[in-house]
């Protein structure tokens, strides 16, 4: 077969004026499945015909292996014509560049090996993409080999726009500019909403200014700028997925505490978690330098990234406005981001508005949600303002009813005091002086009675049997033999008689009386006892009460008349109980009984 016949393409003609509007290379393209197919197998191949028109819109789609392209310019001018040949896109990993001369027996010579992960000096042109500088002579008509690779997987634009070097440099410096102005516009709004969050205090104006950062460097990156200014040496396309994995991460995570979807949508908000999970698998898959997992991870998040726009529609539902301007700035970011994806599909064809869209509509959602934001802020504001109006008019209020609260509460102070004294000084059981009651005023009134030169007398109870009434129908009864002793004793007695449980079933009553009116009042009252009946399943319960007493003479204490009328009790149950027995030290040292009659049931005499 005949050289001028393997070759055979459209030149391209091309002239001094070209300001990037021609392209290179999509007449005639080969796919290396292998990636390792040399210049020598691409010769051969497209000596065979293997080299077809791309049949997509500008992309090859996601596929593996290396893109060959076969393209000619033909000089127009009567003079040697620099030009710059500009892979169209950012994502490439390599880009190799071999050109002919005029003639079938020329071979290939390599005219540009560039990387993305060498040093960023050694292009020949300074440019955040790759550019491959070649000169025609006038009137010149030559051939190009170029290889695109992507390593494992990614998607390919086997094109290049032709330029003159001013014309680039032009194009480039204008890009630029505008790139800063968008990034610019975005630091600009990270740093109002990190002093809102200063002032106010609001996460999600923190979360806001982290975010808007990351979006900075993810694009920066994505788009060579890093490469280009920042991180000129050991650059690598998973600094690409790096970035965008934190700004994914950042997104979520603000756009969970602006929204609330823990709060107002829970179940949404384990979408929202997920999301957050992927970023992270994103993260480790380009630190891993792991491509294919890595673009799986991105897929997945463009895929998630319409349920945020839902999201925030449920929360305008729930009466949220600022949820939905922020649906608005969202859908702007989806638009953007889909276009984007249908460019790498190869289903639109790749210019320099689609390729620089999804920025812009970044930085549009990013001045909607800002604004979105602002009404937030006022809301909260607002809020603010209303709820200091409503306290200031509850203070004037409460101005009106504090003295009338403040009285009433010192009337309900003073009550409970006198109820918890009296509490503190009463039986819970009985309802009468506890031992720490009856022992305080018993000593004041035998102070007072020894002033008055009064008797005093105390006498000692104690309920006879008790621990079988408990034992044979329950402590309930036995409750209520002890109360009903109180109340009989609380009945026959006087105002000024001091009277109080000691514990148990031991029981004791002070009273200013002679020794034979003590005496009485002690048979009076073991009568009385003897007298109470209980009902109960089992039927009536009575029961009995053995009694000491002890008459001061001289200034005893009440300690000692306490001893004295326990030792008297104690005779008493010593006896047979149910009688009263006087304390009355005798010749021969024992307790005698009283003058009047033991009997059970007799007044005394």
């Amino acid at each position: 077969m005949s050289g001028p016949a393997v070759y055979a393409v459209s030149a391209v003609e091309v002239g001094a004026g070209e300001e990037g509007s021609q392209r290179t290379g999509q007449g005639s393209v080969w796919h290396d499945p292998s990636g390792k197919a040399d210049l020598s197998a691409a010769v051969d191949a497209l000596r065979s015909g293997e080299f077809t028109p791309l049949t997509s819109a500008g992309s090859t789609g996601l596929k593996k292996g290396s893109y060959w392209s076969y393209f000619e310019l033909q000089n127009t001018e009567a003079h040697n014509l620099p030009l710059r040949l500009e892979y169209v896109d950012h994502q490439l990993i390599r880009l190799r560049a071999y050109s002919r001369g005029e003639g079938d027996g020329s071979e290939f010579q390599k005219i540009a090996d560039q990387a993305m992960g060498e040093p960023f000096a050694r292009r020949p042109v300074f440019h955040n993409r790759f550019v491959v500088p070649v000169e025609l002579a006038a009137g010149e008509s030559r051939g190009f080999l170029a290889r695109f690779d992507s390593e494992e997987a990614g998607f390919v634009f086997p094109s290049m726009r032709i330029w003159s070097p001013d014309a680039l440099s032009k194009s480039h410096t204008g890009e630029t500019a505008v790139l800063a102005f968008l990034f610019g516009g975005i630091a600009l709004i990270s740093l109002f909403s990190l002093i809102v969050g200063v002032t106010t205090g609001d996460s999600s104006f923190f979360a806001y200014f982290v975010y808007g950062i990351s979006k900075i460097i993810a694009w920066g990156t994505i788009l060579g700028f890093t490469h280009q200014y920042v991180v000129q040496n050991h650059f690598h396309w998973s600094y690409m997925s790096a970035a965008g994995a934190i700004s994914i991460f950042c997104g979520v995570v603000f756009d969970r505490l602006f929204l609330q979807t823990r709060k107002c949508t829970p179940r949404l908000d384990y979408i929202l978690l997920l999301m957050m999970l992927n970023a992270a698998v994103l993260l480790v898959s380009a630190l891993l330098q792991i491509k294919q997992v890595a673009l799986i991870s991105i897929t997945l998040a463009l895929l998630f990234y319409p349920v945020m726009t839902f999201i925030a529609l449920v929360r305008w539902r729930q009466g949220s406005s600022e949820a939905a301007v922020f649906a608005i700035g969202w859908t702007l970011l989806l638009s953007g981001l889909f276009y984007q994806a249908l460019r790498d599909l190869g289903l639109v064809e790749h210019n320099l508005l689609n390729y620089y869209l999804p920025p812009l509509s970044s930085f549009v959602e990013m001045v909607t949600i800002m604004a979105a934001m602002g009404i937030k802020l006022r809301r909260v504001r607002l809020q603010g303002l209303e709820s200091e109006r409503q306290y200031r008019r509850h203070l004037e209020q409460s101005k009106v009813k504090l003295e009338g609260l403040v009285r009433a509460r010192t009337e309900e102070l003073e009550k409970a005091k006198q109820q918890a004294e009296m509490e503190a000084r009463t039986d819970p059981l009985t309802g009468i002086r506890n031992r720490r009651s009856f022992l305080a005023e018993a000593e004041l009134c035998i102070k007072r009675a020894y002033r008055k030169g009064e008797p005093v007398s105390l006498l000692m109870f104690d309920i006879d049997h008790f621990k079988s009434i408990n034992d044979n129908h329950g402590h309930g009864i036995g409750d209520e033999a002890l109360r009903q002793f109180s109340y009989t004793i609380q009945d026959k007695i006087r105002e000024t008689d001091i009277f109080g449980r000691l514990g148990g079933e031991e029981f004791a009553l002070l009273i200013t009386e002679t020794k034979p009116d003590a005496l009485h009042t002690a048979e009076r009252l073991r009568d009385n006892i003897a007298g109470i009946r209980l009902p109960c399943p089992e039927g009536t319960v009575q029961f009995t009460s053995s009694i000491g007493v002890a008459c001061a003479h001289q200034a005893q204490t009440l300690e000692q008349l306490m001893r004295e009328a326990d030792e008297a009790l104690y005779s008493a149950k010593q006896r047979g109980r149910d009688q009263v027995v006087e304390y009355r030290q005798s010749l021969s040292g024992e307790l005698v009984t009283p003058d009047v009659s033991t009997e059970p049931g007799m007044e005394p005499a």
